[in-house]
């Protein structure tokens, strides 16, 4: 797979220069691009760098938490690192970069309504772009990039006590150790490049709420938001 594309400014932005470019590549086409491009040899979208680059982040983001507070409970410590590595907060980080910009898409996903900024996307490909750099670089440069995004975006999250609504209906839920929280994958549906996610949560066998959304990440906080509303944990959405 080849792809002339122009990343040296991409490249400068993030301080990191790769000696595989084709990483990057990978890390920034869209699966909507490979779709429409299976004749010209594009197989490989950054869906599964993606799922390398959350793993990253989180170790990452983690260690970082260990080693910064080393008095905070593991409570303090999984809701801090839950709202630096959300989708909302990836996405700022991304955006920060302009990453929608440098990444291929399909024709369908580039014209439709916000598909190159949509915020499920951006937020993929900035994880994507963290496993791009650990495996042409190593740990310690995917650190060198991470890290200045999650410190600064550090005492923002202490001081508003940001919470995703996952994390929030976890830790409720956790003040009962019998209780058990799952959600359930319900329906995927439209095509590849406009997939549309159903979930369903479920504490025990009690349906609590469902959601829907254009990432999984994001179908499941709409469902543990609508959960959170039934617990009384959050007043209902006005009309």
């Amino acid at each position: 797979m080849s792809e002339e594309k122009d990343f040296f400014i991409l490249e400068k932005e993030i301080n990191y220069t790769f000696k595989d470019k084709s990483l990057l590549t990978v890390a920034l086409t869209h699966s909507s691009y490979c779709n429409e491009n299976r004749k010209r040899g594009f197989s490989v979208s950054n869906e599964r760098s993606e799922f390398l680059g959350d793993s990253i982040l989180s170790i990452i983001t983690a260690e970082f938490l260990y080693n910064r507070f080393p008095e905070a409970d593991e409570g303090f410590l999984t809701r801090t690192r839950a709202a630096l590595v959300c989708e909302d907060t990836l996405a700022v980080f991304a955006n920060s970069l302009n990453l929608g910009d440098y990444m291929l898409f399909g024709k369908g996903e580039s014209l439709a309504s916000g598909g190159r900024h949509r915020k499920s996307t951006v937020s993929d490909a900035f994880e994507a772009l963290i496993a791009a750099i650990y495996l042409d670089g190593g740990m310690e440069n995917a650190k060198a990039f991470v890290l200045p995004f999650i410190t600064k975006m550090l005492e923002t999250v202490i001081k508003t006590g940001t919470e995703d609504y996952k994390s929030r209906l976890q830790r409720i839920v956790q003040q009962t150790p019998e209780e058990v929280l799952s959600y359930s994958l319900v329906l995927e549906e439209g095509p590849p490049h406009d997939r549309v996610f159903h979930y369903e949560v479920f504490l025990n066998s009690n349906l609590l709420g469902k959601g829907s959304g254009r990432s999984k990440r994001e179908a499941e906080q709409a469902a543990a938001h609508e959960a959170l509303i039934l617990l009384g944990e959050l007043d209902e959405d006005p009309s």
